[in-house]
């Protein structure tokens, strides 16, 4: 049940554990998302004096408090703009998806300054919105945080393959949009957790048409950016749909886009399944052999990521834990670290533990990665 909250005691920063709605069916905020003060002020000016939401309201410095934990070991939105950029951005990719799964009209200069932003953020923070995405735990518009974290890891491969800036422009757009055929298939399928029949995966496996006729024809964008919708499915052996294209027949926007979009879905929080780890789903990567994945993309994606990718926390060989802060592309095992408990037990707060290279200190290895959850649970 929803409960009311007055807006003129919510400040801004303020955050909800469950999504805060204006009224019975406008959406505030999603869960965790900062109110901002412009929202606030909008209220006011609506005459909106309150907030509703199933869940409990979380006070900014509540929220610092929790951003200082994290400093701890999760390596999750420790910077607050980051996080109100990036929440930002999946918010703004809601409103755009919300706009096509009502087949409103939509104009391509609105997703445009959309993947420039996402643009910017990966040449300027590269390294910390990849720590995020693997390690923060922001629930709600799933699809649109999808399409955004797809779109981060894409232009990520895109810079280290030396893609020119405007096939890094239209891989950011379209890798965004890849899934927005799935706006057209019925949410009963979408979300069905048993075997799907084969009728429902017959029309399950359209979305990438959807997707491909949404990009060019409603949102009038050039068929490269187009492709990456449709055959983000296809499979290097030719084993994937909706066409079985296979090898250079896949265009390799395309091909950069499926293994993003592969990674994203392994490390992200699913309803019928855990997240994987970053390690793990790298690791799952790098046993594809040439079936799924174009392996020249692959290995770009490896030496902009590292093995163990940057975010991940591990465990060296004298029992100390530490998140991976930087990698190596010439020897992905030996990434710079930074110490979160050291080899005594000492956990270092507010991020002051050693930072060490373990290019350089030969006595030192990864001996395993960890789930940030097991940190979290630890004494």
């Amino acid at each position: 049940m929803k409960k009311k909250y007055p807006v003129d005691k919510i400040k801004s920063g303020t955050t909800f554990t469950a999504d805060a709605y204006m009224d019975a069916d406008n959406l505030l905020v999603p869960a965790g998302v900062p109110v901002r003060a412009k929202d606030l002020d909008s209220l006011k000016q609506w005459g909106i004096t309150y907030v509703y939401s199933e869940g409990s309201q979380v006070e900014p410095e509540a929220h610092k408090k929790e951003a200082t934990h994290a400093k701890r070991g999760l390596a999750a939105f420790v910077d607050h703009k980051l996080y109100s950029e990036y929440a930002d951005m999946v918010d703004r990719l809601k409103a755009i998806m919300d706009k096509i799964s009502l087949a409103e009209k939509i104009e391509a200069k609105t997703v445009d300054r959309l993947a420039q932003d996402v643009l910017a953020m990966v040449r300027i923070r590269d390294s910390q919105i990849v720590s995020a995405i693997l390690s923060a735990d922001v629930h709600g518009y799933d699809l649109a945080r999808a399409g955004i974290n797809c779109s981060i890891l894409s232009v990520i491969m895109g810079q280290t393959l030396k893609l020119p800036a405007h096939r890094l422009t239209h891989l950011a757009a379209g890798a965004m949009l890849h899934d927005v055929g799935m706006l057209r298939i019925p949410e009963v399928i979408v979300k069905k957790k048993g075997s799907l029949s084969p009728e429902e995966a017959q029309k399950m496996h359209a979305h990438p048409l959807l997707s491909y006729r949404i990009i060019t024809r409603e949102l009038q964008y050039p068929d490269d950016v187009g492709l990456i919708g449709l055959q983000h499915h296809e499979r290097w052996d030719g084993g994937g749909y909706p066409r079985r294209s296979a090898g250079a027949d896949i265009d390799i926007l395309a091909r950069i886009a499926s293994v993003a979009d592969a990674f994203e879905a392994m490390v992200s929080h699913k309803p019928y399944r855990n997240s994987m780890i970053g390690y793990a789903a790298m690791k799952n990567l790098l046993s594809d052999n040439s079936r799924r994945f174009d392996p020249d993309v692959l290995k770009a994606f490896i030496r902009s990521m590292g093995i163990y990718p940057i975010g991940s926390l591990v465990v060296l060989n004298n029992a100390a834990i530490a998140r991976v802060l930087e990698t190596h592309a010439d020897a992905p095992l030996r990434p710079k670290i930074k110490i979160i408990v050291d080899e005594f037990g000492k956990h270092f707060k507010d991020d002051t533990g050693e930072q060490l290279d373990l290019l350089s200190e030969k006595t030192l290895f990864i001996a395993r990665a960890i789930d940030p959850k097991e940190l979290e649970a630890a004494p």
